[in-house]
């Protein structure tokens, strides 16, 4: 599924219109509490997602994965809004003709065939739009395709066991769960998440 470049566009617009929901919730109030991410705020992941749209934006058009575009998601004056322009600037991005028989650069990890940077691209949204969804206890429910996909996706990315810069731990899930707890588990999440007692 991630070698077909409309199927993993549709699933990475999908993506982010489900987590843009989520950040559309979002308030300067929220912006310092906690995720499921050790040591991330609201802000961090949300700043993360911002910057990671127009980063992948700018290498899929043939920009260098220099440093200032990766990290570049200033969310002010309005969260919401500078993730629904990032958005949309990249599902453009995505739709440039002959993408298709293209490689881009991925920050620090290489490059890509334009399917595989795709995929890593939904992944992150769809599993970052749940950080920010059980940290601000609002509903998230990716459709089981979106699920099935990205544990496909994920199941063929090496993996050390060990926590990195890039991944948490894997977290043991069941596996007779469904597949998006599996795919939490398998980036270092547990399903069960909750944000810590105030006070």
């Amino acid at each position: 599924m991630a070698d077909d470049l409309g199927d993993v566009r549709e699933l990475d617009r999908r993506a982010l219109a489900l987590t843009g929901e989520v950040v559309a919730a979002v308030t300067a109030a929220d912006l310092d509490r906690p995720t499921p991410c050790a040591e991330w705020s609201i802000r961090a992941v949300s700043e993360h997602l911002v910057s990671e749209n127009r980063g992948y934006a700018a290498s899929s058009m043939g920009a260098p994965a220099i440093v200032s575009i990766w990290y570049s998601g200033d969310l002010r004056p309005d969260p919401p809004r500078a993730y629904h322009d990032s958005a949309a600037m990249v599902t453009n991005a995505f739709t440039a003709p002959g993408l298709h028989e293209s490689s881009f650069e991925v920050r620090e990890f290489g490059y890509f065939p334009a399917p595989t940077a795709i995929a890593m691209h939904f992944v992150d949204v769809l599993v970052h739009g749940w950080d920010l969804a059980v940290s601000l206890d609002v509903p998230y429910r990716p459709d089981d395709d979106l699920a099935s996909a990205a544990l496909h996706i994920v199941a063929r990315w090496p993996r050390t066991g060990r926590r990195t810069r890039e991944f948490a731990r894997p977290v043991t899930v069941p596996a007779t769960a469904p597949d998006f707890a599996r795919l939490l588990g398998t980036l270092g999440r547990s399903p069960s998440w909750t944000p810590p007692a105030k006070g």
